[in-house]
């Protein structure tokens, strides 16, 4: 067999054979989440409403963080306090902002699982020179933290992740690729991304985590579960910087145009340019 057959068999049969089960085991965790964007606040309102401890917080002080945020009891606090005796730390800051948040991430507790949902773009973040000569994004940030670090929530646009979680079980449920070096750290975040609806999919390792990069074919096209494994496996790593800029090329054209652009524009246009 040739590699993307090889990798989309060996992806397959990961989820098959139940590396999505819930470690948790529905058993609330302390949860703080640095990062009150849109990714960061949906993530407060799905995760608290499942039960979970969650805390959040901003660069700009708790009293900034919005009402939407909070309202199914997540508790804003300041970033120096996040962290504290967090079972679950997630970053959802752009990718040039992490060097400011650094030291929180590194007061959280040893055993804490560190979450990255954070994605490179070059026009948004500047130049950072050990991405363009194509580190993994988030060996990259692992190695900024000085601890290990899941790449998750990163592949989905915040309109599908605002609108589109589903029960499990539900036929038309999304997947959302999960990569970790550690199984359990892997196996955490999988359970945690089916608490806020969606399919927790093992999709390996760091290195392998540039295949959820934007440019990949499994980014921000709300792929189903039955067939991100082989959407992962299609993936070019000399092309996915290309297929980013291109995409960003005709959403940029689009919105000068006048056009509108929503969730569904935007899973159609990634899927455009990355299939």
């Amino acid at each position: 067999m040739g590699l993307a057959t090889d990798l989309t068999f060996t992806l397959l049969e990961r989820f098959r054979m139940g590396s999505c089960t819930h470690t948790t085991k529905g058993e609330p965790m302390k949860i703080g989440i640095i990062g009150a964007g849109a990714i960061g606040s949906t993530l407060a309102r799905r995760l608290s409403r499942r039960g979970h401890d969650v805390r959040i917080a901003n660069s700009r002080g708790p009293e900034t963080i919005r009402d939407e945020a909070l309202s199914t009891g997540a508790r804003a606090v300041a970033v120096s306090e996040v962290a504290d005796a967090v079972e679950v730390l997630i970053v959802s800051v752009p990718m040039n902002r992490n060097a400011d948040i650094a030291e929180y991430v590194r007061a959280a507790p040893a055993s804490a699982v560190i979450i990255d949902t954070s994605n490179y773009y070059p026009m948004r973040d500047g130049r950072m020179a050990a991405l363009d000569e194509g580190q993994v994004e988030t060996v990259w940030l692992s190695e900024l933290f000085g601890r290990p670090v899941v790449k998750a929530w990163n592949a989905i646009t915040a309109q599908s992740f605002d609108a589109k979680s589903t029960e499990a079980g539900d036929p038309h449920r999304v997947a959302i690729p999960v990569a970790a070096d550690r199984d359990a750290d892997r196996e955490v975040a999988i359970s945690l991304v089916e608490d806020t609806g969606f399919a927790g999919f093992d999709a390996g390792t760091l290195a392998g985590s540039w295949r959820q990069q934007p440019g990949a074919p499994v980014y921000c096209t709300d792929r189903s579960p039955t067939d991100i494994a082989t959407w992962l496996a299609a993936a070019d790593k000399d092309r996915v910087p290309q297929r980013r800029d291109l995409a960003m090329d005709v959403i940029g054209d689009y919105i000068d145009a006048g056009g509108i652009v929503d969730g569904n524009f935007l899973v159609s246009i990634n899927r455009a340019c990355y299939a």
